[in-house]
């Protein structure tokens, strides 16, 4: 198994278990700064060298290494489930991906089809009724987490625990794990517990959305979005995200956590 989505910055200050979604392309230029006093020229999920990462082939004996011995600080990111699931259908089914095309290929022509959805077109400003295909989108994603149909879940929509539990399973542990909602204040934690060979300010970092300015902009309230039925497809998929990492089931309008993690806690369940 290994450590799938963990990152690592060549000086190996940091251990990062990346979690889509959840600000991973700030994080990701955050760190390379940090050891190279520039950021990465382009999408950080593009880079290939500079900094550590489990897709690369000469990444994973130095990742290996250095999480067995508990040798770094490792971290990860949150989100609150409804904003997350919400920025996912905006981003990969409604939105132009940056190589001009749909997200996956035949995947929007699928969910057309089989779900209904509509998402609009680039041409007509994207006009269509967006709660009407979201709570759709929901059904499709409730789908492949639950029974794998029509495909298998895809990482932008898988929970949050399942991503998080890979490298506590493999043997890794967190120092820290910060919610993207009070991002400067968790990240500020982070840089103040590790030593890196550039220092940064966060109040001077952009941030990196690369997800956005592809596809249509949310047209109502978060809350808008989500009805009763809608609520109990995201419990069902996201329960263990919203008790672990302590967010509002009961009001999507609020994104805020309600309470502090339990990093014990995270390790006990996630490592079963």
């Amino acid at each position: 198994m290994g450590f799938p989505g963990i990152w690592m910055t060549e000086s190996e200050s940091v251990v990062y278990r990346v979690v889509p979604k959840c600000a991973c392309s700030t994080i990701g230029q955050i760190m390379f700064y940090s050891d190279h006093g520039e950021f990465f020229n382009g999408d950080i999920h593009d880079s290939k060298d500079r900094m550590h990462k489990w897709s690369q082939d000469y990444s994973q004996d130095p990742i290996t290494k250095n999480v067995e011995a508990h040798k770094s600080y490792a971290f990860t990111c949150v989100r609150n489930p409804y904003t997350r699931i919400l920025s996912s259908f905006f981003d990969k089914i409604c939105g132009i991906q940056r190589n001009g095309n749909y997200y996956r290929g035949n995947l929007v022509p699928l969910l057309i089809q089989k779900y209904g959805i509509e998402v609009g077109k680039p041409e007509d400003g994207f006009q269509f009724d967006q709660i009407k295909s979201f709570r759709r989108f929901l059904l499709f994603a409730r789908d492949t987490i639950r029974w794998r149909r029509p495909m298998d879940p895809d990482i932008h929509w898988s929970a949050m625990s399942g991503h998080v539990s890979t490298f506590i399973v493999n043997g890794g542990r967190y120092n820290k794990i910060v919610w993207t909602e009070s991002f400067n204040d968790g990240m500020q934690d982070v840089l103040d517990s590790i030593q890196t060979p550039h220092s940064l300010s966060l109040a001077d970092i952009p941030r990196f959305n690369e997800s956005e300015g592809h596809g249509p902009k949310r047209a109502h309230p978060v809350e808008d979005y989500f009805d009763d039925m809608s609520m109990h497809l995201v419990y069902e998929m996201y329960k263990r995200d919203f008790d672990l990492f302590k967010y509002d089931f009961h009001n999507p309008a609020n994104k805020m956590p309600i309470g502090e993690i339990d990093l014990d806690e995270v390790h006990a369940k996630l490592g079963e």
